[in-house]
């Protein structure tokens, strides 16, 4: 199968959804510059043009409710934010409007099936206001679906899901995720809306991920193999829904559980994670949980902190190791450096 980057299937898929459906059109912050949203909306405009693909100013609220009447009127509006963090501006109509629309109505004002995907994660220096994930705030309102594809494959089959949902949908997109290459089908296949993906079978601890962490998760396990521990990598995919049963079946054969998410950890998703395992697998824990997230300060600016600010491989395989009560052992250089290259 032939391999593309992570922006070119979230492109793909975006793409092939609009061949399908005229009802799809795409607005937002540059998503009509030759770069558009790290390339991701290129292709769509030059094949589309701007009857379909245009700028917008930075009207978040009032370009969110807009996209919310479209979508109630028969179209599928894709709303794109460069940072997830100016999506801030636009909780009003995404939570009171959006998320609320079929239940308020009760389904007599039919639904509002519209796409916001947004920028996430650490950048280059980008600070405290735009480096921020917005998972848990977004999951925690019945009514949006979130989403945070990991893998190129799953960038485009969530992307084509997404349009085919009845509802809003959160599609949160990690930048440093924008160069990784994977195998991708040329096919029109949607992936499943709330199952998490199994990316790596193991029996002696499971690491549940989210976005940018499933792949550190990756390196460290790569690594832990070599030193005799086997590690079950769950990719999330989905925070809300979210998928209970793979993460208790994984917990289950394992025993051990370590969360690893791209925010924050009090109120996040790492706690509700392992909320749900303390109430429904706790006979099959033999060690406590181990969440790994972000510091408990705002993400800093200068490249020094950024760095020791994010947790890497390392970090979770020397929790592994701790989990297990196995002794320090030199973990070799399994953190990657981060040449991300901005703006967008």
């Amino acid at each position: 199968m032939r391999k593309i980057t992570y922006a070119e299937a979230l492109s793909e898929g975006l793409v092939q959804s609009m061949e399908r459906d005229p009802s799809i059109f795409v607005t937002g912050i540059a998503v009509d510059y030759p770069s558009g949203i790290f390339g991701t909306t290129t292709e769509a405009y030059k094949r589309f043009g701007r009857a379909r693909v245009f700028e917008s100013p930075a009207m978040e609220n009032a370009l969110t409710g807009i996209a919310i009447g479209a979508a109630a009127m028969g179209k599928r509006p894709v709303l794109a934010h460069p940072r997830n963090d100016f999506m801030f501006l636009a909780f009003d109509q995404l939570i009171n409007m959006a998320a609320k629309w079929k239940y308020m109505f009760n389904g007599n004002a039919g639904t509002v099936p519209f796409v916001s995907r947004a920028v996430i994660g650490k950048g280059w220096g980008q600070g405290a206001t735009h480096s921020q994930s917005l998972q848990s705030v977004l999951a925690h309102f019945p009514g949006l679906t979130v989403l945070m594809p990991t893998l190129p494959e799953d960038a485009k089959a969530l992307t084509i899901a997404a349009l085919q949902h009845d509802g809003p949908v959160i599609i949160l997109e990690h930048r440093t995720l924008y160069g990784t290459e994977g195998e991708v089908s040329e096919d029109f296949v949607p992936a499943p809306i709330g199952k998490a993906r199994v990316v790596r079978e193991g029996t002696d601890i499971t690491v549940v991920g989210t976005s940018l962490m499933t792949l550190e998760a990756m390196r460290a396990s790569e690594e832990l193999e070599r030193q005799g521990v086997s590690v079950e990598v769950v990719d999330l995919r989905s925070i809300r829904p979210l998928d209970e049963e793979t993460i208790l079946k994984s917990v289950a054969k394992t025993g051990h559980l370590i969360v690893a998410d791209t925010s924050w950890e009090l109120c996040g998703v790492s706690s509700e994670i392992a909320a749900l395992v303390a109430e429904k697998g706790f006979k099959s824990l033999k060690a406590p949980v181990k969440r790994i997230a972000l510091a408990n300060c705002p993400a800093p600016v200068s490249f020094e902190l950024e760095q020791a600010f994010y947790p890497k491989a390392s970090t979770i395989a020397k929790a592994a190791l701790a989990t297990l009560g196995v002794a320090k052992s030199d973990l070799g250089l399994i953190d990657v450096e981060d040449n991300f290259k901005g703006p967008y």
